[in-house]
């Protein structure tokens, strides 16, 4: 599954994952750093890929307009890069399975 990380995460991400989720981006890598979500929503669906977001915004906007993109949705308050890429490596196997539902829009990882 690729993934778009959004601004509010570190692209440091990116390398930290690469074996697990191999062909993902971060907004910035995009040229989309200062871009609005709607831009943000679209080029990921153009494009293949899932959105990472801390920002509950796009979980909102997963109810409403459904897949595609899949949103997955980081509920951690304040917390590193590193905690981030651990919920991420353990939640692998349900990251991936929320990949392959058709039915799917969001997946909340707390």
């Amino acid at each position: 599954m690729r993934l778009l990380f959004d601004q509010n995460l570190s692209p440091r991400l990116l390398a930290i994952l690469a074996a697990l989720y191999g062909g993902s981006t971060h907004v910035r890598n995009e040229g989309l750093e200062a871009a609005d979500d709607d831009t943000v929503w679209e080029y990921a669906a153009r494009h293949g890929f899932a959105i990472v977001s801390k920002d509950a915004d796009f979980h909102q906007r997963s109810f409403l307009l459904g897949a595609p993109p899949k949103v997955i949705w980081i509920q951690r308050g304040n917390c590193g890069t590193e905690e981030i890429a651990v919920l991420l490596r353990d939640r692998h196997a349900d990251v991936l399975a929320f990949g392959e539902d058709e039915t799917a829009s969001f997946l909340a990882l707390g």
